[in-house]
Order: structure tokens, then C-alpha cells, then sequence
């Protein structure tokens, strides 16, 4: 019988990371609205200084025809290959706090046995809690500051911050059965799922980005500076309203949902940020409809540019 403990190779670094740290996981899995994962990792690798401390292992864990890996070609040969990773490093944040990052591909299989390895290299480090975020397309307008639902154990989170508390079925994430897990058992773990504009769900939205960064300072302490990325979602924003402004169906979309969600924010008892006057959810076709009309409006608008 295969160990969990078979799936880690560790690094000699593990036996030097202080007890007591906070753990951040952001793995790439089935939605990334925004891109708020993919820029959330991107930003925590270039800017946190993370140093190997265990690296999963992907032929046991991945299935790479589903999720292929990159390889360039250089005009008559092959250049590079860059195979997926899952690892877990020591980072440390803009005051020189440190954090584990848990990072990189989604397990495709052996969830149980991948869980339990994970439990057990965190009770070996002595975490001390638990943070992980995702995002998903929400009816939103992108006028309005993104939104969260956070789930977990750690009341004092959900009840500062969580807008939507929804009671439903959703396809599982693998970091749901660590939540899951560690929740069981009583360790501190929080889970906050952007609620990111469904127009917008398939771009790379610095906003996202600049909200994950938002949500694990506050569940860890860590510090984060997000000038750069404030700056280019305001220029990101400006380009939207521009596009906004130029079509009066989209303008009327946009204007709906601040009236939905500013009412739902005052306490208006929707059920949700979905419903609408009557309290009736929109259809699945009028939901797609609405993307369409804004995907194909910037479609438009790049094909017009010079």
C-alpha cells in the first residue's frame, strides 16, 4: 500500500521553517474568474522571495493529457519545457513576516491520499492556520468593489466580511476537502471566494488579483503592496467605462446591477445578488446573453483598433 507521505519530496529547508506560520494556498483548478489564482501566484512567486520546502509529485498526482504542459518550439527545435508543479515554500511578505505558499496545479487524482499528506506535513511544520482563495462569476458590476463569500471556521472572517452566505451544492475543489478536513479537527482555516463580474470572469482583472491580496492580509497579517497593480486596474477600469459608455445596452446592464447590488447591500432581503425585484433568479440564457453582449463588444472594439 502506497504511503501519503510517498507523494512529498521534501528539501533539507524543511527542517529549518519556524512553527507557528500562516499557510496561503492558491492552486489552479477548474475557475479562476479574473484570473485572480493565476495573478494571486504569479505575484506571491516574484515578489515573496519563496524558497523550495516540498514539491508534489505530478506523475502520481496530474493527468497531464487533461492539463498539458507548456513546451516551446524555437523555429526547428525545441527549446524549453515547462512541466506542472505543486509545491509548498517558505515565502516572506514586505515587513519580512514569513507564510507558507502552497502553489501550482490542482490534483486531478488520489484526493484522499493528496490531503492526507498535506494534513501531515502541515501538523509537521506546525502551522498555525489556513487561508485559500477562489473566484467565481457572480452577476456584479464591475462599478462596485469586488465582493466575497468566505467559508471555514474562523467566525470573526465571515462575519467581517462575508456579503453572500448561500446554502447550495457546488463542484469541489480540492482545497474544499483540506478545508473540509482541518475543520473536523478544529484548525483555523478560512476560504474566500471572489465574487468577480460575470462580463469580465474570463480576463485577467487586476482588481482580483489586488482583492486576493486584500482577503489573505487580513486572514494572516502579511503586508502586500499593490500600487502597481492598483495602477494598471485603473487604467484596466477606464478602458471598460470607455466601452460602456459607447454601447447604451450595456450601460443599462451595468446601471441594473448596481441597483441590485446596492439594494442587496442595504439589506434588502434577496436571496441573493442574482435575484431580481421579484426575487426570481435570471435564467442561465439571460446570464449568457449579457456576456455575449459585452464579449462581443470588445471583440468589436479591438478589431477597430489600429
Amino acid at each position: 500500500m502506497r504511503e501519503p507521505d510517498d507523494l512529498i519530496e521534501l528539501t533539507e529547508l524543511a527542517g529549518q521553517v519556524p512553527t507557528g506560520l500562516p499557510l496561503v494556498a492558491a492552486l489552479a483548478g477548474f475557475s479562476d474568474a479574473g484570473g485572480a489564482i493565476s495573478q494571486l501566484t504569479e505575484y506571491l512567486r516574484a515578489n515573496t522571495s519563496p524558497q523550495l520546502v516540498a514539491t508534489f509529485d505530478a506523475e502520481e498526482l496530474l493527468d497531464y493529457r487533461a492539463r498539458r504542459p507548456i513546451i516551446e518550439f524555437d523555429q526547428d527545435h525545441l527549446s524549453a519545457y515547462e512541466p506542472a508543479t505543486l509545491t509548498l515554500s517558505l515565502a516572506h511578505d514586505d515587513n519580512g513576516r514569513g507564510f507558507l505558499l502552497l502553489a501550482g496545479y490542482e490534483p486531478d487524482f488520489q484526493w484522499e491520499r493528496f490531503s492526507r499528506a498535506l494534513l501531515r506535513l502541515l501538523d509537521r511544520l506546525g502551522v498555525a492556520t489556513t487561508t485559500w482563495v477562489h473566484a467565481i462569476p457572480m452577476p456584479a458590476p464591475h462599478t462596485r468593489p469586488i465582493e466575497v463569500t468566505v467559508g471555514g471556521n474562523r467566525q470573526d472572517l465571515i462575519d467581517a466580511m462575508s456579503v453572500w452566505k448561500p446554502s447550495t451544492r457546488v463542484p469541489a475543489n480540492v482545497l474544499h476537502l483540506i478545508e473540509y478536513r482541518l475543520a473536523e479537527r478544529g484548525s483555523p482555516v478560512a476560504e474566500f471566494v471572489l465574487l468577480v463580474s460575470h462580463y469580465l470572469a474570463d480576463t485577467e482583472l487586476p482588481a482580483a488579483a489586488i482583492k486576493s491580496l486584500e482577503v489573505v492580509q487580513a486572514a494572516t497579517g502579511l503586508m502586500f503592496s499593490t500600487d502597481q497593480l492598483r495602477a494598471e486596474s485603473r487604467e484596466y477600469f477606464l478602458r471598460v467605462d470607455e466601452q460602456v459608455a459607447g454601447n447604451e445596452e450595456l450601460a443599462t446592464l451595468v446601471r441594473t446591477l448596481e441597483e441590485r447590488h446596492d439594494a442587496y447591500l442595504a439589506g434588502n432581503p434577496r436571496r441573493s445578488l442574482l435575484t431580481d425585484d421579484d426575487g426570481a433568479l435570471p435564467s442561465a440564457d439571460e446570464l449568457a446573453a449579457e456576456l455575449e453582449k459585452f464579449l462581443s463588444l470588445r471583440r468589436t472594439g479591438e478589431d477597430e483598433r489600429p
